[in-house]
């Protein structure tokens, strides 16, 4: 039997969409090659978008239940904790004014308990290609599980496998692909009490990042150059002076050193694809799109491109080919603006903390200086990283930024716009 959706891919995009195109009332398979979830430092911190996607979609409670902290500020530091710039998520307009930090598998849980019946997850199955029909169109996919060739007839695939998507290439659509000039690694420290928001410092080494994580946990984001820490090193050194680059971290030091086996090294890439459909297919989550994720804004993207999926195909006015593709179409030109202006405004944001040297530091530190004095650029730069009031930032508010004219409302409250997937 034919189903109405496949989805290829279990994680936050793909699980989203499922959620939210069964509760349509549309059949919709889940397909995944890994036997359960991977244990990943990713998609930790839900920005308000991401919370009221969640809410909307009634796994919300879920992820309070799995112990989710929140958080009122994001606020960037010099080594020694001064800070240099408080986004204050509690003057946000609206009912979303927290970061809520937890786990990845949590929201993994959350969204799977709120699949519908018409929604079926089967996993162990490896995606190999697409399906087409006599005109060309997208129409399921192939598989392979045990060895043995599977054929998925679907209306509709969703691609929401990742940034090597298959789907993807398979599919004709292009993405540009680029990495950052340093990677991440991650700690996860136990039994240590870390302050209710999220830090960035800004130091002469770069990034280190800190959030609070459920059971008395927090995470450390450390950036090091790609090569830093190949062959292991004698890591206690290497800790030794994380810690003294970062003064402010030393509350954490015994929890760091105890953790230093179990780090992990993470890649950061950016991505985009120009195109987030074709006829049969739409692209969803970190196949779609990929930022850095210091500006923590790759949870809210893959959730909402499975709203604004699910809103499309409700409007399009059924399940038919033409309706779908419709649909997509829209879904796509729906996207991609907000997508693109996301990944400005996180691209802008992690350069101006992970630069450690020349004119793009200077100017990044100018630009702190001249915001953290300006109510206005303040909460605009606060709602462009929370999602839920989202405002682009004109030439002029560039050059308040930088301090090369005054601005006459630097206390004035900028207008919040509406949030995507509100009424406007």
């Amino acid at each position: 039997m034919t189903t109405d959706v496949v989805v290829c891919g279990a994680g936050v995009g793909g699980l989203a969409s499922a959620h939210a195109l069964g509760a349509l009332g549309l059949r919709v398979l889940v397909v995944d090659r890994q036997a359960g979830p991977a244990d990943v430092p990713k998609g930790e911190i839900l920005q308000p978008e991401s919370v009221r996607v969640l809410d909307a979609f009634g796994a919300l409670p879920a992820v309070h239940a799995g112990g989710a902290v929140p958080v009122a500020r994001l606020a960037i530091r010099d080594p020694a904790g001064r800070a240099l710039l408080n986004l204050d998520y509690a003057d946000l307009a609206g009912d979303y004014r927290q970061i809520l930090c937890t786990g990845y598998p949590n929201v993994l849980d959350a969204l799977a308990g709120v699949l519908g019946p018409s929604v079926e997850v089967r996993r162990g199955l490896t995606v190999t290609g697409l399906l087409r029909d006599d005109a060309g169109r997208i129409g399921g996919i192939r598989a392979v599980r045990d060895g043995r060739p599977h054929d998925i007839p679907a209306r509709l695939v969703v691609a929401a496998d990742g940034l090597s998507s298959r789907l993807r290439a398979d599919a004709g659509l292009t993405a540009r692909r680029e990495a950052y000039d340093h990677r991440l690694v991650a700690f996860d420290l136990a039994g240590v009490r870390v302050d209710d928001e999220v830090t960035a410092y800004a130091g002469d080494r770069g990034l280190r990042l800190v959030y609070p994580l459920p059971d008395g946990r927090c995470r450390l984001y450390v950036q090091v150059q790609p090569d830093e820490l190949r062959g292991g090193g004698d890591l206690a050194d290497w800790s030794t002076d994380v810690l003294t680059g970062t003064p402010a971290l030393a509350p954490l030091a015994d929890a760091l050193r105890a953790a230093l086996r179990t780090r992990q090294i993470l890649a950061v890439h950016r991505l985009r694809a120009p195109k987030l459909s074709t006829p049969g297919l739409a692209l969803v989550g970190e196949a779609a799109h990929a930022v850095h994720p210091m500006a923590a804004q790759g949870m809210n993207s893959s959730l909402v491109d499975a709203e604004t999926l699910a809103q499309r195909v409700a409007a399009g006015g059924g399940t038919e080919p033409a309706a779908l593709d419709r649909a997509l179409r829209e879904y796509h030109a729906a996207r991609l603006p907000r997508l693109d202006h996301t990944a400005t405004v996180s691209h802008n944001a992690s350069r101006m903390l992970t630069t450690t040297t020349g004119l793009p530091r200077v100017l990044g530190r100018r630009m702190m200086r001249h915001t953290s004095t300006n109510r206005r650029l303040l909460r605009i730069t606060t709602g462009n990283l929370a999602g839920v009031g989202v405002q682009r930032l004109t030439t002029l508010d560039r050059l308040h930024q930088f301090g090369l004219l005054p601005d006459p409302n630097a206390g004035d409250r900028p207008r919040q716009p509406a949030t995507e997937g509100e009424t406007r």
